[in-house]
């Protein structure tokens, strides 16, 4: 056996399912004992026309808000218990959606004084850092200055800037630079989330990409990256549609669509592309590369892992109509996995020594029916990374892939108490089998645990005894460097 530090996912989308189950059952067969949190839109702080934004999406999973702050979130989490420990940036996009909401239009002055001052209470309630998801509304009506000036209040507090970048296709370098110069010129690290590319025409060109974040680095700027083991990514099915059809919320959106005329345009945008959209259609390929993940109305349910060209003929409509009708019936928007990205790719990017492992998933369970055919990524990311890249292809070696799912991980994070097996260190360990740990989990049959992990431990509690969940939930928040300073 392998006796390893418990694995950090340094990018993670449980903020709320954890509030439904605790157990954290899909992250921690996987060795996850650390999940990093709210990218984009975090958990809070909550108001003004982010409350009913944020309410819309929690109603299919059956939660009711209690908190409007990022801490007091932290509470109720705390509180409700967790298997996993977990630490939360404050999304630029939560903040953008409090004060102005999904507008396409600069903040005055005075809005940019309030966003600032909720990313500095955030950042006092223990957020670790900014981040800005900046191909979803609001954040990608956000200017680079404007992420600067946040990025400012957060270096204070020691945090980091970290960034779902503007493009990850055609326009690659220039979002990459964007990154770069907001850490740069806010005097913070910068982290650069699900590193990538995208689209047929760009498969090849990673090593471009790398090569523009080492000549930073050797700038000394402090950046780094993270990568899920897979070919494809997943995001909300609405992310189909031309930038100016995502303004508002999500009425407004949807009010939009059922003009036949605007699907003419639809159709036209995603055709020519838009100046600086990523668009997801044409980078997966077609509408075959984009395949319905999870859906809330039970007459859509037929249409789970499906892909978009087959719904089209199933529905006996052009895949937009489909699209159009689909996004209607829905109540919030239904996920969508994005075939986008090679294998080769792939295995370039694992190779830098600055790119970790996030999964971008949820923690889930095949218990949870709202998540539907969910991305494999939710259950296998880091075995997979052990029998696929390690094991199987040997990409990397065994103590580098470690290394990167542990100690790289926290040191990105700024998490000094964990990710090391050294005494006076939190307890977090994972024991795994290195001939037979394997990921099980495949884009038809996602929901399925991984193999060859018989122990998992949290904070000194074995959570995991023999491959079965203890129930036990150990799990804590982790607070960032400017919550011990109030």
């Amino acid at each position: 056996m392998v006796v390893s530090p418990g694995f950090i996912d340094l990018h993670s989308h449980s903020d709320f399912t954890l509030l439904v189950d605790g157990k954290a059952e899909s992250k921690i067969r996987q060795g996850v004992t650390t999940e990093i949190i709210g990218e984009s839109e975090s958990a809070g702080p909550v108001l003004g026309p982010a409350t009913e934004h944020m309410d819309t999406e929690l109603a299919p999973l059956g939660i009711k808000r209690t908190w409007t702050t990022l801490g007091q979130y932290f509470s109720v989490l705390q509180k409700h218990g967790m298997s996993v420990n977990i630490a939360s940036y404050v999304g630029s996009g939560q903040v953008r959606w409090d004060v102005i909401g999904n507008v396409n239009r600069r903040p005055t002055a005075d809005e940019m004084q309030k966003m600032k001052s909720l990313v500095d209470q955030a950042m006092r309630d223990g957020a670790i850092g900014l981040s800005a998801g900046l191909i979803y509304p609001p954040d990608s009506y956000t200017q680079t200055g404007d992420f600067v000036q946040l990025a400012k209040v957060t270096a204070r507090y020691g945090g980091i800037y970290t960034s779902h970048i503007r493009d990850e296709s055609d326009h690659e370098p220039e979002a990459l630079r964007e990154a770069i110069s907001i850490g740069e010129q806010a005097g913070v690290p910068v982290h650069i989330l699900h590193f990538k590319a995208a689209g047929q025409e760009n498969w090849g060109k990673i090593g471009d990409m790398a090569a523009i974040i080492q000549a930073a680095r050797n700038r000394g700027i402090d950046v780094t990256a993270d990568q899920y083991p897979y070919i494809a990514g997943m995001t909300g099915l609405q992310m189909c549609l031309p930038p100016k059809y995502l303004e508002g919320t999500h009425e407004e959106v949807v009010d939009r669509l059922k003009d036949p005329k605007a699907h003419d345009e639809i159709r036209r945008l995603i055709a020519s592309g838009v100046p600086g959209w990523e668009d997801h259609v044409q980078g997966t390929g077609g509408w075959h590369g984009v395949m319905v993940m999870s859906v809330q109305n039970p007459a859509n349910k037929q249409f789970e892992g499906k892909r978009m060209d087959e719904v089209a003929k199933m529905m006996g409509k052009d895949p937009v109509d489909a699209l159009s009708d689909l996004l209607i019936s829905e109540h919030s928007f239904p996920f969508a996995i994005y075939f986008a990205m090679s294998e080769e790719d792939v295995r370039t990017a694992l190779r830098e020594p600055w790119v970790g492992i996030g999964s971008d998933g949820l923690a889930v369970s095949p218990e949870m029916g709202f998540m539907g055919q969910p991305h494999p990524r939710f259950y296998g990311t880091f075995p997979r990374v052990l029998s696929e890249y390690v094991r199987e292809q040997k990409v990397i070696t065994l103590p580098d892939a470690i290394r990167k799912m542990t100690s790289l991980a926290a040191q990105i994070t700024g998490l000094t108490d964990r990710g090391l097996l050294r005494p006076g260190l939190a307890a977090d360990i994972v024991i795994f089998d290195p001939q037979t740990v394997r990921d099980t989990a495949t884009f038809t049959h996602p929901a399925q645990y991984p193999e060859g992990i018989p122990y998992v431990i949290v904070n000194g509690t074995v959570v995991i005894d023999q491959g079965q969940h203890t129930g036990a939930m150990p799990g804590r928040v982790l607070y960032g460097r400017g919550h011990q300073t109030h």
